[in-house]
């Protein structure tokens, strides 16, 4: 296997691609095209998280998968080591739409190496963890829009997803928000407010601000298959973000898988020792996940 990172914008150090390429072995499988996955890790827009990232690359190559892992634009440069302080600049803005262009380079990155990396260009699944999952959420409803098409140029099928993976996604600010406040003493309340000020720009959204972001009104039956998963009982994320996305998306006659598990907190990953940083994130329950979303996708990409 080979890696190498890649810079997304020439004037942006802070955005860039690692791409983990399976070898072209004489001994089997010579000049295959690979299906690929491109995976937005969570952390808020505040940050990638590490534990979403290269170990989630890793199990997709295990499985004859091209991995990719997109470190998009996010509030802070150190993550989680800065969340004690507020920078007093922030050179490289998070504020949402920067992550939705950022998400759509790398796809049309990705699509133009095709033959390079012997990839199969119509077979690329992204994979998004907590506000990842909403990024991810968001390319799969938005890949057609006129926004991008203006940003970025045509044509719009260079954006779009073969397949949505949405981990524990964060869909709905305005639904989180109310369901937050209603927690007495609520001691994510500082951390929430920060995430708003990282895709909002300040702490303080309208409920009008808030709902401009919800991908939710962006599905269409040109939305691309999607799986979900989700726990129960998730105290940073409530499980009724993904039950809104999947209603809608069942609504729009969009192939979906959801898969709620009863029990564990936010943030899980592979929900094992690979992922684990403390023992509150090992859930062998939930570590079920992997195997379900490989088996969808060879369903998907058949």
């Amino acid at each position: 296997m080979q890696s190498e990172t890649i810079q997304i914008w020439p004037e942006r150090p802070d955005v860039t691609l690692t791409a983990y390429l399976l070898d072209d072995s004489p001994d089997f499988q010579t000049g295959k095209r690979r299906p690929a996955v491109l995976i937005l890790p969570g952390g808020g827009y505040l940050g990638t998280s590490d534990r979403e990232a290269e170990p989630v690359a890793l199990l997709f190559a295990a499985q004859g998968y091209h991995a990719f892992v997109l470190r998009y634009a996010v509030f802070f440069q150190s993550y989680p080591n800065d969340l004690s302080h507020t920078p007093a600049t922030n050179p490289f803005p998070s504020i949402f739409p920067q992550p939705l262009l950022d998400v759509a380079a790398a796809l049309r990155l990705i699509r133009n190496q095709a033959a390079n990396w012997r990839l199969d260009p119509a077979r690329i699944a992204v994979c998004g963890f907590s506000a990842g999952g909403h990024l991810a959420a968001s390319i799969g409803t938005q890949w057609n829009s006129q926004f991008l098409l203006e940003k970025l140029g045509g044509p719009a099928a260079d954006f779009r997803p073969d397949a949505l993976i949405l981990c524990y996604p964060m869909i709905d600010y305005v639904l989180t928000s109310e369901i937050q406040a209603r927690i007495p003493d609520n001691p994510l309340a500082d951390f929430l407010r920060l995430c708003e000020v990282a895709a909002f720009g300040h702490s303080e959204p309208s409920d009008a601000e808030r709902d401009r972001l919800n991908p939710v009104h962006q599905v269409s039956l040109e939305t691309p298959p999607t799986f979900i998963w989700h726990t129960a009982d998730d105290e940073l994320v409530p499980l009724e973000n993904s039950l809104e996305l999947a209603t809608a998306l069942k609504k729009a006659g969009v192939p979906l898988e959801l898969h709620v598990f009863a029990h564990g907190r936010h943030g899980l990953s592979l929900a094992d020792e690979r992922t684990a940083s403390d023992p509150g994130q090992i859930n062998p329950p939930v570590q079920a996940w992997t195997g379900l979303v490989l088996t969808w996708l060879d369903e998907v990409f058949r």
